[in-house]
């Protein structure tokens, strides 16, 4: 073991557990590090002539605190000099080395990107939550919902991102992309992602949000008239999409109740967004383009299952040891 330094020595003489660091250690606990090292070792830098790489661990760790506290490269690098639970979840120590500058975190971001290394961390996600005993039902809630994006054109290209598109909800208008999922209806973990401009309807990515193996397949009144679709990749599914009314057929009494059991259900569909627009800080892209901003939305996913059933797979950790 590494003698400590004044920097990390503990001479505080008043000092207290932050919300923030009990999380970090939570989820340093919960994640598979050498699962996802593994996906990325293949294409990382290795030690050369020039200066050595920084670990890949530790980059992957600032690059998972990025969307944990929705930070961007230059924030990032002033949060590993400002706050100290940063610092032990990453393992530096200041009084021997310096934080990873932004130009690093960026390349780091962009080789993941270029790799589409965000979807396979997702996959590698969930194959480490079935290992746990975490498996997917027979139950999919699928929803969308809208990520936005700048509309503003004072920018150096001078127009909006040409990738994004405008789309009407209620009766407000927003621009950007939207995140489809399909979310377990027992466990409320994601088991499919599809990202798409805003303009797509959200019953354009159905499909892509089904494993197969469905019985029954939830969705809100955007998901109307897609029985067959459902049944052509789920043959053994029904159909409990919200019944829709018209303008010259209103809801019968019964309709009106099932829709009311239907939404109970639907609801747990609803807590993967609030991990990843509320708690994580996604509710806004961060990048141009529609790739980069899904691969972030891969990883986001990724640690949003993790997140929703940490203290489940912390219980059995404890009851193993």
């Amino acid at each position: 073991m590494k003698q400590m330094t004044l920097s990390t020595s503990g001479f505080d003489k008043y000092t207290k557990t932050t919300r923030r660091a009990v999380f970090l250690s939570e989820m340093q606990r919960v994640v598979p590090w050498a699962e996802l090292c593994a996906l990325i070792e293949p294409v990382y830098p290795k030690p050369g002539n020039g200066r050595p790489p920084v670990g890949l661990e530790r980059m992957l760790r600032i690059y998972f605190l990025q969307h944990w506290f929705n930070l961007s490269d230059p924030a990032v690098e002033e949060a590993l000099y400002d706050s100290v639970a940063m610092r032990a979840f990453v393992g530096i120590d200041l009084g021997r080395e310096p934080a990873p500058d932004e130009t690093t975190v960026c390349k780091f971001r962009h080789l993941l990107e270029h790799h589409g290394l965000g979807r396979q961390m997702f996959k590698q996600v969930g194959r480490h939550l079935q290992a746990q005993g975490l498996k997917v039902s027979s139950g999919t809630i699928v929803d969308a919902t809208i990520i936005s994006a700048p509309s503003s054109t004072k920018n150096q290209s001078g127009e909006r991102d040409p990738e994004m598109h405008q789309t009407k909800k209620g009766n407000q208008w927003y621009f950007g992309m939207k995140a489809h999922v399909g979310v377990d209806s027992k466990l409320k973990l994601i088991h499919s992602v599809v990202a798409t401009p805003a303009n797509v309807h959200d019953s354009q990515a159905l499909p892509h949000l089904l494993h197969g193996n469905e019985t029954r397949v939830w969705g809100d009144s955007a998901y109307v008239g897609q029985t067959e679709v459902i049944r052509r990749v789920a043959p053994k599914a029904s159909d409990f999409t919200q019944a829709k009314a018209s303008r010259y057929r209103q809801l019968t009494d019964t309709e009106r109740s099932k829709n009311r059991n239907k939404s109970r259900v639907r609801a747990k569909g609803e807590h993967p967004f609030l991990v990843i627009k509320r708690i994580f800080g996604f509710a806004k892209v961060c990048y141009r383009g529609i790739a980069k901003n899904a691969n972030r939305l891969f990883v986001a996913c990724a640690l949003a299952n993790l997140f929703m059933v940490r203290r489940t797979l912390l219980l059995r950790q404890q009851r193993c040891a």
